[in-house]
């Protein structure tokens, strides 16, 4: 009998050691998924402002070249 006590103890141990490891295994899977998705979400954001950015500073240039245009060729008008 002592044997078969024995022999349950170190099954439970054994059971225990390997729900932990799932469960720990389980944990460090969410722990994971929820950075890469917080990266992702990080990613997105900073990429919508970085092109409103780039978009803002296209139509300010595009709305200077114009007016600098303008001026340089009446002044090179005014030379000749």
């Amino acid at each position: 009998m002592a044997d078969q006590s024995k022999e349950r103890d170190e099954a439970e141990a054994r059971f225990k050691k390997a729900q932990k490891a799932a469960h720990d295994a389980r944990e460090a899977r969410a722990q994971y998924e929820a950075e890469a998705k917080a990266t992702r979400e990080k990613t997105a954001r900073l990429k919508a402002l970085r092109l409103a950015k780039e978009a803002t500073d296209l139509a300010a240039q595009a709305d200077k070249k114009p007016a600098a245009a303008k001026r340089t060729r009446s002044i090179v008008s005014a030379d000749r």
